[in-house]
């Protein structure tokens, strides 16, 4: 039976996105689920799966092709065997689908080029390549991150066979479609020609060590050789923290003699990352900052220029909720498949009744519009390697504690591994985040546009407080509101933040909603 594979519904945000890469070609046999094709937009790649077993029959959007949400892409026949598929294509897939093709070949060259960026999306920078010259790579092997002002970009091996030759080093900037690297089909490691770490080596007379791209460049800024530093990477190979390490580890004296590095460090100024020897030795390192990281900065001084940000505090006794999770945890866990009682579930909860008694703070302004939102998206902000993300919880009214701790620990995990989609972090009608994993006894947090509110919570303190008139050590935690003070008045704002607290030092208000 005949099935049209078609594009994701985009969301509104989102008008068109762009084949990106089809990792099967007409007359190839396909699992159920099996990733057959890449969809990329301006705001994170989507991934495209078989809907059973068969045959891709068809392509009719080539790699490249701009399409529309729910477009077909390809005609899809379910339950046949290869050899059913027809053994001619349309003109137009075949040729842009010629590279894929070719890559079966035995020991045959082809190019590894960067994904096709949309529109909106100008250039991006080699963040990490993962193989170097000479490194075997199986199909489907992650070689290479690009890295644009949005989303990170996998790049993974075309074929089974070898790294030849890389042409893009990390930190490079690149176009649409720009060749990365040769690649050889088919070809073993030995059999591959010498790496460029091992050429350059070889050429300075340093036999005992290898260093990839980035590494050589660190070396060369560093005045530093192979044979000066001690490789921990993979194989021995040679890492830029391995000659950090090198230079911080040299005297100020031994550091700042070699005066045949200079040329070198002049050929290396348009490097990505510079190493320098300042006064007295000490060693200063100037990275750019990454294009994520540059979009973060962006929003949050747009968000500071435009909104009338205001913060109002007050602080909440923990022991309630403390001695309810020491009491009920191993039940917790056991009733839940393993999920932890944390706190920020009853954040959350609480966060969302007083989001429904003061529907202000879930609004959102959208020109000289006033939105309010007749339902709880909650983020939750996650610190990730690569930047702070804010993953959403959808519909947090209808959610109990092990749903919310569940979904919180898998956006975690998926942060950290880089796997966060764009539907995990579209919309949300308010925000919290938790300085206090961090040790944060006090912050002011900055509003998510076009949010109009955001809780800070921080960290556990026991302190001395008065109660009943007698000084009783308590744990306690700041809380703080910022808002936008456009659509939020100032008694709306504290009535809000003290509604958490109440609702956070008497728990059974939860379950009663009172």
């Amino acid at each position: 039976m005949s099935i049209e594979i078609k594009a994701p519904t985009f969301p509104e945000s989102v008008a068109d996105g762009t084949v990106a890469t089809w990792y099967k070609q007409p007359g190839e046999a396909c699992a159920r689920d099996e990733h057959i094709v890449d969809i990329e937009t301006d705001k994170v790649v989507l991934e495209v799966v078989a809907p059973a077993d068969g045959v891709l029959k068809e392509i009719l959007k080539g790699e490249g092709d701009t399409v529309l949400s729910d477009e077909v892409l390809a005609v899809f026949e379910s339950g046949a065997a290869a050899s059913a598929a027809p053994a001619e294509k349309t003109d137009a897939p075949a040729e842009k689908s010629a590279a894929p093709a070719a890559a079966t070949s035995s020991k045959e060259t082809v190019q590894i080029k960067t994904p096709s960026f949309p529109e909106s999306v100008a250039d991006g920078t080699v963040a990490t390549w993962y193989k170097q010259p000479g490194e075997a790579c199986t199909r489907d092997d992650h070689i290479v991150d690009i890295e644009t002002d949005k989303v990170v970009l996998e790049v993974v091996a075309p074929a089974d066979g070898v790294i030849g030759e890389i042409l893009k080093n990390e930190g490079d900037t690149v176009l649409s479609d720009e060749v990365l690297a040769n690649f050889l089909v088919g070809a073993s490691g030995s059999e591959a020609a010498p790496s460029q770490a091992e050429s350059t080596s070889t050429a300075e007379g340093d036999e005992d060590g290898v260093a990839g791209p980035a590494a050589r460049k660190a070396l060369s800024e560093a005045g530093l050789t192979v044979s000066q530093v001690k490789g921990t990477g993979k194989g021995g190979r040679i890492t830029k923290e391995d000659v950090e390490a090198a230079v911080k580890s040299k005297s100020a004296p031994a550091a700042a003699t070699p005066a045949k590095a200079a040329p070198a460090a002049k050929s290396a100024s348009a490097a990505p990352t510079s190493t320098a020897l300042g006064a007295e030795g000490r060693v200063e390192k100037r990275v750019p900052m990454t294009r994520l990281r540059a979009t973060i900065a962006k929003r949050l001084v747009e968000a500071q220029q435009t909104a009338a940000l205001l913060t109002t505090y007050n602080e909440v006794n923990m022991g309630p909720i403390m001695e309810l999770r020491k009491k009920y945890k191993d039940e917790f866990i056991k009733a839940h498949n393993g999920t932890k009682l944390g706190f920020m579930s009853f954040f959350v909860k609480a966060a969302t009744e007083a989001l429904k008694r003061f529907p202000a703070v879930n609004a959102s302004i959208d020109g000289n519009d006033m939105v309010y939102h007749g339902y709880q998206d909650i983020g939750v902000a996650v610190s990730t390697d690569r930047g702070l993300m804010v993953p959403v919880l959808r519909n947090t009214e209808a959610m109990g504690l092990a749903d919310i701790e569940s979904s919180i620990m898998d956006f975690a995990l998926r942060g950290r591994d880089g796997k966060l989609g764009m539907d995990d972090m579209q919309g949300g009608t308010f925000t919290i985040t938790n300085g206090g994993t961090f040790g944060s006894l006090l912050s002011t947090p900055i509003i998510n546009p076009p949010q109009t509110g955001i809780l800070g919570m921080h960290k556990i303190q026991e302190r001395p407080m008065a109660v009943n008139g007698q000084v009783v050590i308590q744990p306690m935690m700041y809380l703080a509101l910022s808002y936008d003070h456009r659509m939020i008045d100032g008694k709306e704002a504290v009535q809000f933040l003290v509604t958490i607290k109440d609702l956070l030092e008497d728990p059974a208000r939860l379950l009663l909603e009172i």
